[in-house]
């Protein structure tokens, strides 16, 4: 098992390899090109789009039944309390931490201040911003099978977790249910592993058409940005989880990060927290020694609200843009940032390219232009797989941690060498 994934993660790379050098030559073909016509926008494109949708078809039905089977087999139900509140408690701070790392170096290196742009209406987003009290109330599903059908996520994973509390509380009849629920979650781990046999073909043919759509130029205009970008998402993962594992857990970053490396990649190529979310699981279960019934639980969850990469590219982008049109913002205006992006965040679905739909609600709290998204758009699918791998770095941090607190943590499995 440990050779499969590690020859998995190989190929990924290879594949990863290929397609940036084939996408970059492609690139100087004219796009009018049959290459661009028939091999690009048409089989690769749609390789790559079936990958991602086989993938998306495991979200729901993973998510569901592995976080009913967690639950239903805590011994104690009381137990979930307390797994909930430390959860959510290290996602904000993580959170939290992120966008303030993101301000800071954004104003160190005065992001986006040589632009000096005129604002004008020629780009627009449109966002309904939502109340703290309707995203409570929306959190809680009137119809399960709706919000599984449509994939709202949070409203499934309440609906998991009620469910899991009352076959637990349900005696006899929950102990059979439960045994049913754990073969079924067997069986979509199979399907998995099916599934990811293709990965390495998925993510060629995903890398490939970005690249010879968009080559190197925009990259280059926004050369600024995007490092700064890539600084802040390299210092939080590595330095913030770092500190998190030892503080709280006592726990080896380096053996973290060797074992969670073939889960990042996954994550990176796909650009998709809620896509990864199969992967990650079962990295942080198989290799970091999480049991089932918090792992299960931390995971999910980390995919739906836990957005640190996204909480940084919001950051960035917003002193970028409003240095970009030379609009200063006032300490009050920082802090407005910090909360709002942390909520923001929260609500981001975790599917490729959303975090800019998000990065709309946050400009519009401080009246900031949000044409000044046309600016980044460019460059952001590439940051975008950054920051998703970013993202499941720190859910498989969290899922340590709070394994370790809560005693479903197989110290053993995590210093195995893989």
């Amino acid at each position: 098992m440990q050779g499969a994934h590690s020859k998995l993660t190989r190929n990924i790379i290879i594949a990863m390899i290929a397609a940036i050098i084939i996408g970059i030559i492609f690139n100087q073909i004219p796009q009018e090109h049959f290459i661009h016509t028939y091999l690009i926008n048409g089989l690769f494109d749609t390789l790559g789009l079936i990958f991602i949708i086989l993938m998306k078809m495991l979200v729901v039905p993973i998510v569901f039944i592995s976080l009913v089977d967690g639950v239903c087999h805590l011994s104690d139900v009381r137990k979930l309390g307390r797994i909930g509140v430390k959860t959510i408690g290290l996602y904000l701070i993580t959170t939290c931490v992120a966008i303030t790392l993101a301000l800071l170096f954004a104003k160190l290196f005065a992001v986006g201040s040589g632009a000096h742009l005129m604002t004008s209406k020629t780009f627009q987003l449109q966002q309904n911003s939502m109340s703290l009290k309707q995203m409570l109330i929306n959190s809680f599903p009137q119809n399960p099978i709706e919000a599984m059908a449509n994939g709202k996520m949070i409203q499934v994973i309440v609906f998991a977790i009620l469910l899991g509390i009352a076959i637990a509380v349900a005696g006899k009849p929950g102990e059979r249910i439960a045994s049913f629920i754990n073969d079924l979650n067997s069986i979509l781990l199979k399907f998995i592993g099916m599934i990811l046999y293709l990965a390495p073909y998925g993510v060629f043919c995903l890398i490939v058409t970005q690249f010879a759509q968009t080559g190197v130029k925009l990259i280059v205009e926004l050369f600024g940005y995007f490092m700064v970008v890539l600084l802040v998402l390299l210092i939080h993962v590595t330095l913030t989880n770092s500190v998190l594992l030892v503080f709280f857990a006592r726990l080896n970053p380096l053996i973290f990060f060797r074992k969670i490396f073939s889960a990042m990649i996954f994550a990176f190529s796909t650009s998709s927290s809620t896509v990864s979310i199969p992967v990650t699981l079962t990295t942080v279960e198989n290799k970091l020694g999480v049991k089932n019934s918090v792992a299960a639980f931390v995971i999910p969850l980390g995919a739906t609200i836990n957005m640190d990469g996204t909480a940084i590219m919001q950051g960035v982008a917003t002193i970028f843009i409003a240095n970009a049109y030379n609009l200063h913002l006032s300490v009050m205006s920082l802090l407005m940032v910090i909360v709002t992006a942390t909520l923001a965040s929260i609500g981001t679905a975790g599917v490729p390219g959303v975090g800019l739909i998000t990065l709309a609600v946050v400009l519009q709290q401080v009246g900031l232009p949000v044409e000044g998204i046309a600016l980044i758009i460019g460059v952001d699918r590439l940051l975008d797989m950054v920051r998703t791998a970013v993202n499941i770095a720190g859910d498989s941090a969290v899922a340590c941690i709070v394994g370790k607190s809560e005693q479903a943590f197989t110290a053993d499995m995590f210093s195995k060498n893989i």
